[in-house]
């Protein structure tokens, strides 16, 4: 699932990217054009979200999420075909499905795992964002040589690599959600992290094309300088996940969101007296921090709530995620022209602040536990088989054997939130490497 992840959302990312810039450079769109064309890739997403998420609920989930990276790949040829407006649409509308089918259903997979090891996710976000920083950086290579069509075709040939890891991946056990047991309310459980979801994303969406809009079409940048704006920030939401749940197991979930917004909002004020694209980019790297704290624990807390209806929670989550997502690059647009570029970015501070106000709030309100446990040491156990359950431990006083407690790995203990040196430096070197080389 990591790997499927890391080749499909490097396209993915790309896409978000370049599909602004193309629009402007290849089919002239003005501004609010570029903010409808994105916006409508988001729109059908929003609809496809909670269809995908009842169908990962009741299907085989690696098929349902190849059949989603093959859509994404089709997408993905139709946008080095299109040559005007309406073609563009065609294609966002068929990313849009794809991508449904495909991100919801990774992200439940990944799901199951929560109660054995609360750094999944973090483990995920680290696998995208990876995907996504090297994607920029062969694909800028690849469009400084041969154009927008080729950039799109590559992204293709990734999505399809993508939907081939998940299709020869063996099947898994049926989905628990199957089952007539189900999370009572879990719409009315969910409705606060959805509502803070939504109201972030709008503000985070909307300063991103605002700061794409404004690197091109203001201060004059080639798609590949602003790449390198956008760059450091994406290379630091790669490596910092994990090392930012390790924060949030010792203080909780609530004060490192509250410090991930503030963080945030100071990006976006900042950007309004940024006068060079140097200064943007450092600033850009506190957005990346903020999003490697963030992302993670909102995805754990819907997983957390929603139980054995994972799917379902995640098909929701992600429909209000992408519907804020929608109402910010639609505004984004509309601001560009309409109002000075210090106010806009001002606005979509003042909304990130709300967002950081709302987020804690929410955790509190879904009941989801504030301190998660800490992550699994070595590689994850595979699912236990169907069958009855092993006998518990004994519960006394004194040593336990391992006879007392059959079917536990032993690479199941506990560790402590503090790393080990050499793995961490072994880490960040190789991260260093790939962005010198780079």
């Amino acid at each position: 699932m990591l790997l499927a992840a890391t080749l499909a959302n490097g396209p993915g990312e790309l896409l978000d990217f370049i599909l602004p810039l193309w629009a402007g450079a290849a089919l002239g769109a003005g501004s609010a054009q570029t903010g409808t064309l994105v916006a409508a890739e988001l729109a059908v997403s929003v609809l496809a979200r909670p269809i995908a998420g009842r169908l990962a609920d009741r299907h085989e989930r690696s098929r349902i999420a190849a059949l989603g990276a093959l859509l994404q790949a089709l997408s993905c040829a139709g946008f080095a075909l299109a040559g005007d407006l309406p073609a563009a649409y065609a294609a966002a509308v068929l990313g849009g499905i794809g991508g449904a089918l495909l991100w919801v259903t990774v992200r439940a997979m990944i799901g199951e795992r929560l109660a054995e090891d609360s750094a999944v996710f973090p483990r995920l976000s680290t696998a995208e964002e990876t995907g996504a920083w090297v994607a920029f950086a062969t694909g800028l290579a690849v469009l400084s040589g041969s154009g927008f069509p080729t950039v799109f075709a590559a992204c293709a040939a990734a999505c399809l690599l993508a939907a081939m890891v998940l299709l020869t991946a063996p099947r898994r056990p049926a989905p628990v959600s199957r089952a007539p047991s189900g999370v009572p309310g879990l719409g009315r459980r969910l409705r606060p992290m959805l509502l803070a979801v939504t109201v972030t994303m709008a503000a985070e969406a909307g300063v991103a094309l605002l700061l794409l809009l404004h690197l091109q079409r203001d201060l004059g940048l080639t798609v590949v300088e602003i790449a390198y704006v956008f760059l450091p920030g994406a290379v630091a939401m790669a490596v910092l996940p994990e090392r930012l749940h390790r924060l949030v197991i010792r203080y909780g979930r609530r004060p490192v969101l509250v410090v991930a917004s503030l963080g945030s909002a100071a990006f976006a004020a900042g950007l309004a007296w940024a006068p060079d694209p140097v200064l943007i980019a450092v600033l850009w790297v506190l957005s990346g921090v903020a999003w490697a704290a963030v992302i993670p624990v909102q995805r754990a807390v819907v997983a957390e709530v929603s139980g054995a209806r994972i799917g379902t929670g995640m098909g929701r989550y992600e429909a209000a995620a992408l519907l804020g997502s929608a109402i910010g690059v639609l505004s984004a647009g509309a601001l560009h022209q309409g109002v000075p570029w210090s106010v806009a970015c001002l606005l979509g501070a003042a909304i990130i602040l709300v967002g950081g106000v709302l987020m804690p709030w929410a955790v509190r309100a879904t009941g989801a536990c504030e301190y998660p446990a800490p992550a699994l040491a070595g590689p994850a156990p595979a699912p236990a088989p169907a069958g009855p359950a092993p006998a518990p431990a004994p519960t006394g006083p004194g040593p336990v054997s391992q006879d007392d407690s059959p079917g536990v790995p032993e690479n199941r203990q506990l560790v402590s939130a503090k790393p080990e040196k050499r793995s961490r430096f072994r880490t960040l070197g190789e991260h260093a490497a790939l962005y010198a080389v780079v």
